[in-house]
């Protein structure tokens, strides 16, 4: 073997013991609320985590929020497989996994929804029907408040009187609303603020998570209590990406996933907490539902969600209903 032809040889020899395995997993990511929102934060956050667990295994590169992909097309893009994977909550894509609702209606936590066999349920639903692998579901323990320009009214039997709200509503609590005599008009979060201003609304359903980021306490005055719905926001990924990565990759996703769940609920909790006060010393007033009225208000909002359900496909409604109350 002359020289050049021993050295070429060597070089790959070398090349062939230095390198990896596998290539490192690149997932690409969109969140559902602009980057300053407090859910897109903390998503950021399980992606820096994962990143660092991950390094030189498995990367998330996230391209952007709404901006991007409007999050009412976000399911869609992800079963299409246009992304990878996607930060979004379930009741915006109820039309493709109407048992996403299973979420907004649970009165348990993720981490209970593993150990109960909950989780492994939905997730295989997911699969089935919007070609998603479910990685965590994140933020919860807060919930949704009607806020209003107006004062509200309560009834004598202390429910909210809807008579005069107009209320921007999504496809989450839109059968709610119109469960109760609300008048609820569905449309994206990014028209809310012009909605708004031209009077178009006078009102409107969220967290107070990301409130003062959307600019709505501008024109809204009052708060009205209690929180209704859970907080249904998940991580998934398209299941062909999902089955494309490599078991290491997998793995790491899972333990972060797990991880994250615990962290980002204390942290959204803490955030809902922080942000209320916030609004309150800047002149939020708040308006506290009562007795009967109060009850009913509950009682009518866990409903929708298992009616809806059922009104799309009855076939788990049961067996949800089983393991996420």
């Amino acid at each position: 073997m002359n020289a050049i032809r021993k050295a070429s040889f060597a070089a790959l020899i070398a090349g062939a013991v230095s390198a990896p395995a596998y290539a490192e997993d690149v997932i690409n990511a969109v969140h559902f609320t602009p980057t300053q929102v407090g859910f897109a934060q903390s998503f950021l956050r399980f992606v820096d985590k994962v990143n660092e667990m991950g390094e030189g295994v498995v990367r998330i590169d996230v391209r952007g929020g709404p901006e991007v992909i409007p999050n009412t097309q976000l399911g869609a893009a992800q079963q299409s497989g246009l992304i990878d994977m996607i930060n979004n909550p379930a009741g915006l894509y109820l039309e493709i996994v109407p048992e996403g609702d299973a979420f907004s209606a649970a009165t348990i936590t993720p981490w209970e929804a593993r150990e109960n066999g909950g989780w492994e349920l939905i997730d295989r639903i997911y699969q089935e029907k919007g070609n998603a692998k479910l990685i965590a579901w994140v933020d919860t323990g807060v919930g949704f408040h009607i806020w209003s320009v107006d004062e509200p009214q309560l009834a004598d039997d202390g429910m909210l009187v809807f008579d005069d709200l107009v209320l921007r509503a999504s496809p989450l609590y839109k059968q709610f609303f119109d469960s109760i005599g609300a008048q609820a008009v569905v449309m994206p979060m990014g028209d809310t603020y012009t909605a708004l201003e031209r009077g178009m609304i006078n009102g409107l359903a969220y967290p107070s998570i990301g409130y003062k980021a959307f600019g709505w306490d501008k024109f809204t005055r009052y708060r009205v209590d209690p929180a209704f719905f859970g907080m249904d926001v998940l991580i998934s990924m398209n299941l062909d990406a999902w089955n494309d990565l490599s078991d290491e990759s997998k793995a790491i996703l899972d333990q972060a996933a797990q991880e994250f769940e615990h962290e980002a609920s204390e942290a959204i909790m803490k955030e809902d907490q922080d942000t209320r006060a916030l609004l309150e010393e800047e002149g939020m007033e708040v308006v506290e539902m009562t007795g009967e009225g109060r009850d009913r208000f509950l009682e009518a909002a866990a409903a929708s969600s298992w009616e809806r359900m059922e009104s799309r496909d009855p076939t788990h409604v049961e067996e949800l209903r089983e393991l996420f109350n």
